[in-house]
This record gives C-alpha cells, structure tokens and sequence, in this order.
C-alpha cells in the first residue's frame, strides 16, 4: 500500500513523521518492507523548513507525482493558511480523493481538505485549538472538537499533532487487524486508541493549564482523590482561599469551574476503566466518587454525549 504524505514549508513535522514512523513499523513487523510504501510529497522540491525549524526533504511535487495512491494525508501547520486557498492544490486534491482509497488529515490540514470542498457535510474534527474557526469558515461541515479522530466514508481526520499518530494505528487495524495495531503501538510506546470518540482532553491535561501553583495544587489532588470530598469549600480550604476568591481565581486559571474540573476528572477516570475492565456500573460510580448510579449516568451522559453501557460496547478493551 502506498500511504503519501502532503508537506509543504513550516509544516508541523511531527505531522509528518508520526504517521510515517506507525506505517514503517507496522511495515517491519509484518516483515515486509512493501506493505506499506511510505512517501513525502510536497509543494516545492528540495529542503523546505518546517515549523519548528528543522528541515525536510522533498523529492517530488504533488503536480509532477505520477505514482498510484492507496492512502494520501494531508499534514498541517501553525501557517496553513499560506497554502490552504491554492487552486492548484485544491484541484489535485480534488481530484486525488477520487481515486484513492482513503484520505485524511491530521491537524489543521482538514483546512486544505475543507478548502478544496472534501468535507463538506462531513463529520470532522481537528486540533481543538482551531475548532470553532474550522466550523465557522467551512460552515457545511459537522466539526467535533473533542475527538481523537473520525471517520467518515473515506475521509478521515484527525486532532492535533500526535493524534496523527492514533490515526495511522487505526488505519493499521483497518488494513492488518487490531493484533498487528497494539503490538505498533508497545513498539512505540503508545496508548492504543480504538476507532475514533475519545476525547482530546482529559483531567490530566487540564490540569496543567493553570498558571498558580496553588490551582494546580487542587487539580492534581482532585485527579488523585475522586472519592474525597471535593465540594468548593473543601477544595478552598486546601487551597488556604475564601470560596469566593477560590471559584474566581480557580475559573481564570484553569478555564472552568471546580465543579466542572470535579466531574471532568472523575468522568475522565470512569472512562478509562470501561476501557479496560469489566466493572460494574455500581461499582465504577463508587470508584469515581458518585454516591449512586444514576447521579453518574446523567453526569456521564453529559460530559461524553452516551451512555456509560453504550460506551463500553464502543470502546472496552474486554
């Protein structure tokens, strides 16, 4: 299979070479160097500049390419406007996504995607920072910010950066089986994403966001201790804050309020057990701090839009 991977000046490298370094792996532990033929082409020849300065080689243009492609991504870049409104390209793109078998994007490359028509009515999705300026310049497209990646018929996208990389693993499955996938994804000493859904964020993440120590404090002990009490007044006095002062300076700092963070921590580790074990849903609203199930059901719902049951048929490991 013949994966081409679209670059161009101040590309995000990592766009690049995640991808290509799952599809090599996957390569070799098949024990065969054809199964999958990586390429890099580009808008120009020669050493372009990446975003973060480094250099990449590029062999051959998209408009002098000849070679038959089974699966073409489309990286992106801090500066895809540059190249986003070229009608050479979106026209080679075009014209691309009619004869290959997949195509995708991972980051903001779903702006060259949607810029040259490909995901219009499309559910997609992209780095969570550029979101709401996908939906709002390419308004006949479905964009969900809070995806890993999504597919839709044959086009897939995927979020930022290294979601590139869970993105190649699922085409890996898609082509050789989820074996050959989570065997990669040790290799590369990666988590194994199942097909699409899962969040771009989680507690964790979060909770390094906030610029005060004493914010971050609070967060780190919320992930650490989902069945104490975390109600603001709790959380204030391990802060040494007044609850006024606390809710306001934890809202500025970490981008939402303590009960929000509260119930995305223990949604987040919910989550994370459904993947991965058998538990019932009594049990996994005790192990994340709801007093009953159906406190957790609706909290659950909320937050990730279906149902804990429906989410384990979707993603559980067993």
């Amino acid at each position: 299979m013949r994966i081409t991977l679209l670059a161009f000046p101040r590309v995000q490298l990592l766009d690049v070479a995640g991808p290509a370094d799952i599809f090599a792996e996957a390569a070799k532990q098949l024990g065969n160097p054809r199964a999958y033929r990586v390429e890099v082409i580009g808008t120009s020849k020669g050493l372009i500049k990446t975003s973060s300065g480094l250099k990449l080689g590029i062999d051959e243009t998209f408009d002098t390419y000849k070679g038959k492609v089974d699966t073409l991504l489309v990286a992106g870049s801090p500066h895809i406007n540059e190249i986003a409104h070229d009608p050479a390209l979106q026209d080679w793109l075009r014209r691309q996504a009619k004869s290959v078998r997949r195509i995708g994007s991972v980051c903001s490359g779903a702006f060259l995607l949607a810029a040259a028509g490909l995901l219009d009515g499309r559910r997609v999705t992209t780095h969570w920072n550029s979101s709401a300026r996908l939906a709002k310049e390419y308004p006949h497209t479905h964009v969900d910010p809070d995806s890993i990646f999504i597919k839709d018929g044959n086009i897939y996208t995927s979020a930022g950066v290294t979601a590139g990389m869970d993105l190649a693993l699922a085409l890996v499955e898609e082509d050789y089986g989820r074996e050959l996938a989570l065997s990669v994804a040790r290799e590369m000493v990666m988590f194994f994403k199942r097909p699409g859904g899962q969040s771009q964020f989680s507690a964790q993440l979060a909770a390094q966001t906030a610029e005060r120590s004493v914010i971050r404090d609070v967060q780190e002990y919320v992930v650490e201790h989902l069945k104490a009490d975390l109600s603001v007044p709790a959380l204030a006095a391990r802060a040494g804050m007044s609850e006024r002062n606390f809710a306001r300076t934890f809202k500025a700092e970490a981008g939402s309020t303590p009960a929000e963070f509260v119930e995305l921590a223990r949604i987040d580790a919910a989550r994370r057990l459904i993947e991965d074990a058998d538990v019932s849903l009594k049990r996994l609203a005790d192990t994340v701090g709801y007093a009953n199930a159906d406190g957790f059901r609706r909290a659950f719902m909320r937050r990730l839009g279906v149902g804990p049951s429906d989410y384990r048929k979707r993603f559980s490991l067993m």
